[in-house]
This record gives C-alpha cells, sequence and structure tokens, in this order.
C-alpha cells in the first residue's frame, strides 16, 4: 500500500476511535482476539461521545471522514440488510455538509474549462454558491442573451481524493468479504464496485448534461415532471450550465399548503413518474432526495415536478426488470407463491429453497400492510423485515438493484411528507399492470413480430437453404464423433493389451524369482536357506494374480 494510503488508513482509524466507535472496529472476527485494547483507549473512559447512540457517532465520524465517506453512508442506510436498525436509521439522515470552495477557485476552474474570462462568458455570476455538495457545488448566473442558468464545477483534486478513499474502501470491503460471516452472501465488495461506479459518473458532468439532455426528451410535453434545458456548448467535464427553475423546494410541505397545492394529486404523480422512469423508459433519476426535487406552483390543481442534479441515473438488466414488474405484480395480487418462485427463478436465492416455506415466510411479512394508507406504514421497517426473511433464506445482495432501492424509499420519504393517505398499492398498480400487457401478453407477441418482421422478411427466402446446411452439419458432426469414439475403443484396446503384457512380465518374473528362491542350491549351501520361505510367498502372490487375470479375461472376453 502506497504511503500516502497508509496515512489515510491511520486517519481514518483515528477518527472512528476519537468518535467512541472501537466498538465497531474491534467487533469484527479477526480483531477479536485483541478486543480488551478497548478498555486501554483514552476515549473509552473519557470521551463524551459514548453518551450519544453508536448511530450518530458513526454520522459524526463519516462527516469527519469527507464527502466521500458520507455518500457511502448515505447509499448504505437504504441497504438494511447490511446494517443493525439502529445505524441503518441515523445513516438515512446523512445529509452533505460540506464547506463551499472559494469564488476564485470556482472562476479559475470554469476559465481553464471554457477558455474564456468569466466576465466574457456571463453577464453577472454570483460569488456566493446556491449550493455546496461532495462532488461540486453551484453557482447562479445569467448568460449574455438574459437567459438565467446555474453553473455547476466539480471541487478542486476531488478525482484523486475518490480514488484514493476508494482504494481504502475495497480493502476494507476485501476483508468483510473474507472475515465477515455474512461477507459471501452480502457481496461487500460488488456493492462498493457498484458505488465506485456511481461516483464516476457524477464526476463527469457532461455525462450529466447527457443524463438531463435524455430525461428531458423522455418527460417533453409531460405535466407531471420538468427537466431544465441543458446549454452544451457550455458544458465540459468539470463544468455545466443548465437553465435555472424557480420552483418551491418539496420539503417546504407548509408554503405548498398554504399555495394551495393539491397535495393528493402531488403525492400520486410522484409514484407515477417513478414506475414511468422505471417501468416504461427504463432509466430513472436515481438520487431524488429532498434537495434535487422542486413543484412548479403556477397551477396549484396541476402542480409539477422540477427535478435537479442528474448526475446519478439508473437502468436495469431486461431480464432483472422482467422479474421485479412480475414481483410487484405478484405482490400486489397477494400471489406470494409467485414472489417466492420468482426469487428461485432469478437466482436471488439459492436454488434448492423450499418454495413453500419461503412463500410463507414472505406471507407473513407482507400481509399486514396491504390496503393501508402510507401513513401507517414504514417502508424502512418493512424493507428490514424483508431482508430478515431474505438472511435466513441466503438471499443474495443485487448490486445492480441498490440504486432502485434507495429512490423507492427516497419516494416513501415525499409521499409520507406530501400525502400521508396516499394509497401506494392502488397508485402503482395499473403501472405494473400495463407493463405486463405490453412486454409479456398477447400485445407484446404482436408488437414483436412487427419489429422482427423485416429481418425475418429479408432472411426468410433463405431459410430451406440454411436448414439443408445445418442437417448437412448435424450429420458431419455425428461421423466426427462416430470415428472419434473409435480411436477411444482402439486406444482403449492397446493400453489394456500392454496392460496385460506388463501384468504377464510382472508374474513371470515373480515366478522365476521364486523358482531361483526355492531351488537356487547355493543360496542354501550358503546359509540363506531360510529364503526358500520368500520364494513360497512369491509363488503365492504370482499364483493369485495369474488367477485374477484369468478371472477377468473370462469375464471380459473381448479384453
Amino acid at each position: 500500500m502506497r504511503p500516502g494510503l497508509l496515512w489515510r488508513l491511520m486517519v481514518i482509524q483515528f477518527v472512528l476511535f476519537r468518535h467512541g466507535l472501537d466498538e465497531i472496529v474491534l467487533a469484527l472476527r479477526i480483531f477479536r482476539p485483541i478486543r480488551f485494547l478497548t478498555y486501554l483507549s483514552p476515549w473509552y473512559w473519557f470521551s463524551r461521545n459514548r453518551q450519544r447512540s453508536r448511530g450518530d457517532r458513526l454520522v459524526a465520524a463519516l462527516e469527519d471522514l469527507g464527502p466521500i465517506f458520507v455518500k457511502f453512508g448515505q447509499m448504505l442506510s437504504t441497504r438494511r440488510d447490511l446494517l443493525p436498525p439502529d445505524i441503518a436509521e441515523s445513516l438515512s439522515a446523512l445529509q452533505d455538509r460540506v464547506r463551499p470552495f472559494s469564488n476564485e477557485q470556482a472562476k479559475q476552474r470554469i476559465e481553464r474549462s471554457l477558455k474564456a474570462p468569466v466576465d466574457e462568458l456571463f453577464a453577472q455570476f454570483s460569488s456566493a454558491p446556491l449550493a455546496s455538495a461532495s462532488i461540486a457545488q453551484v453557482h447562479a448566473a445569467t448568460l449574455k442573451n438574459g437567459d438565467e442558468v446555474i453553473v455547476k464545477i466539480t471541487r478542486p483534486g476531488i478525482s484523486k481524493r475518490i480514488r484514493n478513499d476508494l482504494e481504502i474502501l475495497y480493502a476494507i470491503a476485501g476483508l468483510a468479504q473474507r472475515y465477515w460471516s455474512e461477507g459471501p452472501r452480502l457481496h461487500p465488495v460488488e456493492v462498493v464496485a457498484e458505488f465506485d461506479k456511481t461516483l464516476m459518473n457524477e464526476l463527469d458532468l457532461q455525462r450529466e448534461a447527457a443524463n438531463a439532455a435524455e430525461l428531458k426528451r423522455q418527460f417533453d410535453g409531460s405535466e407531471m415532471l420538468y427537466v431544465p434545458k441543458v446549454y452544451w456548448e457550455m458544458c465540459r467535464k468539470d463544468v455545466l450550465v443548465q437553465e435555472r427553475i424557480f420552483g418551491e423546494p418539496i420539503a417546504k410541505t407548509q408554503r405548498l399548503r398554504d399555495a394551495g397545492v393539491n397535495m393528493k394529486v402531488l403525492a400520486e404523480r410522484g409514484v407515477e413518474v417513478f414506475f414511468t422512469q422505471v417501468f416504461v423508459h427504463n432509466f430513472f433519476h436515481a438520487d431524488m432526495h429532498p434537495g434535487n426535487i422542486f413543484v412548479d406552483i403556477k397551477n396549484p390543481d396541476n402542480p409539477r415536478y422540477m427535478a435537479v442534479d442528474f448526475g446519478i441515473v439508473g437502468s436495469l438488466m431486461q431480464e432483472d426488470q422482467r422479474y421485479l414488474a412480475e414481483n410487484f405484480h405478484a405482490f400486489f395480487n397477494r400471489d406470494y407463491r409467485r414472489v417466492a418462485e420468482l426469487h428461485v427463478e432469478s437466482g436471488w436465492v439459492p436454488r434448492d429453497t423450499r418454495v413453500e416455506e419461503f412463500e410463507a415466510a414472505i406471507r407473513t411479512v407482507c400481509e399486514p400492510i396491504f390496503q393501508k394508507p402510507l401513513r401507517e406504514i414504514s417502508f424502512g421497517h418493512f424493507l428490514l423485515r424483508l431482508f430478515q426473511v431474505a438472511r435466513q433464506f441466503n438471499m443474495e445482495v443485487q448490486p445492480q438493484l441498490v440504486l432502485l432501492q434507495k429512490t423507492l424509499l427516497a419516494i416513501e420519504g415525499l409521499g409520507r411528507e406530501l400525502y400521508p393517505d396516499l394509497d401506494l398499492w392502488q397508485t402503482a398498480k395499473p403501472f405494473i399492470e400495463q407493463w405486463m400487457r405490453e412486454r409479456i401478453g398477447l400485445k407484446a407477441m404482436l408488437k414483436r413480430m412487427r419489429t422482427e418482421w423485416p429481418y425475418l422478411n429479408e432472411h426468410i427466402t433463405a431459410l430451406p437453404r440454411l436448414t439443408i446446411q445445418a442437417m448437412y452439419s448435424i450429420e458431419q458432426q455425428q461421423t466426427q464423433l462416430a470415428e472419434q469414439q473409435q480411436k477411444l475403443d482402439r486406444l482403449s484396446q492397446q493400453t489394456e493389451t500392454q496392460g496385460r503384457k506388463n501384468r504377464y512380465t510382472l508374474l513371470g518374473g515373480l515366478l522365476l524369482l521364486a523358482v531361483l528362491l526355492l531351488e537356487g542350491p547355493q543360496l542354501t549351501q550358503i546359509g540363506f536357506a531360510g529364503l526358500s520361505w520368500l520364494g513360497w510367498l512369491l509363488g503365492i502372490i504370482a499364483a493369485g494374480l495369474l488367477i485374477a487375470g484369468l478371472t477377468r479375461s473370462q469375464a471380459n472376453p473381448d479384453s
């Protein structure tokens, strides 16, 4: 390990111990033999941190360690199967609390990337940032043509810092996977790899601009979601210029109510936006925390969401999307057996899982929450129960679904704040049923036929010739296999023949040696008469081998 990384690892250890987290570090199996060292730590006896819960202490430590650890804590808060309940609950409140970098640094980065002075690029540039987060900060500006925009700039030196911290996270995950009893099931290295990919995407602001453009195209003209325009000519890897939006922050629920916003419609549209992104476009905004969501209240009876910060987006593989949709569909219809079967078919639980037992466990968790308003349901508690069931049945973590779970938890939080009586099931069920009809039913089959018809029309005339060629190819392969089998049979016969020769040679040698020992007069004359007993023994062995060979020959006349 490089000296810089070793020093960083020592700093991490110091911060954890300073916040009274030695109990977490020393709880690992690899450190159990030296757990007594806890009582030698000065922080154990003199720190006031122990008066706080360990979840609060962990949050404080992550904030001290920097933005990468804060983000990793945020991601882990959605994986309640990885953490004890109290720690997961504390991490769910974790926010980016990062000091902004200076206005001079911001201008230097803009000018270096766009190759022009800030005064030439903008009619006005705000020195105070609108927001400051882990990866970048945002400034308000006005273009020469009067358009109001935001300018997003990545932090100086952030790429190197992220790389160093990720290397440490990989090392910690590797130790967990090797020494933690739950490691093989929870795939900590794969979870860190998913986090790595997400962070690298966030560092590239041109990629974020492309994500925003794609979402804007998908929701063009929509009454549910507005995505701000991207100014491509002013976008680089470390600078993004985008239309500035003016809406009420989604977290300001009292302002929304005071403005007469229809909260029921707003909450239902949040669910609709999520399921449309996941099951219609298969391209979803995966960082939907309250700081990134605003509401257009120009028409309070017809409110519209306005989204920002598109650095983290997600999509699912076709198989994962299908299994997820079928799981939702079976879940909404209380078909718990189908839910259990889908988990086995997808490989999310081992193939030898008893479906009946898994079905009963899922029913126990799911049945109590059905047809309840959102105010009476805690998805955090519900997911925790599901993860406990999953652990009993050795369900493996699916890293590709982490972003989706994180987004679903964010949607739950928004819905609970906006309209606690929202019936999530009835709002989401039509989207799943529509997806099933379009992807699995007769309509889906006809659509695929229409899509594939040009290809079929082009190649159908060649089908007879290809069929005949395939038949010839199969016949040739069968002939080749027969020839190879004959060669193997001949080789086997040669091996057996050589083996018989070797056995008979050994037999002859044993018999000759036996005769010499029994009849050799000169041996007995020089005092080795006792060797005759060895001759008799070798003769018996030779006879046994001869009888065994004859028996084998009669049992296998071909050999």
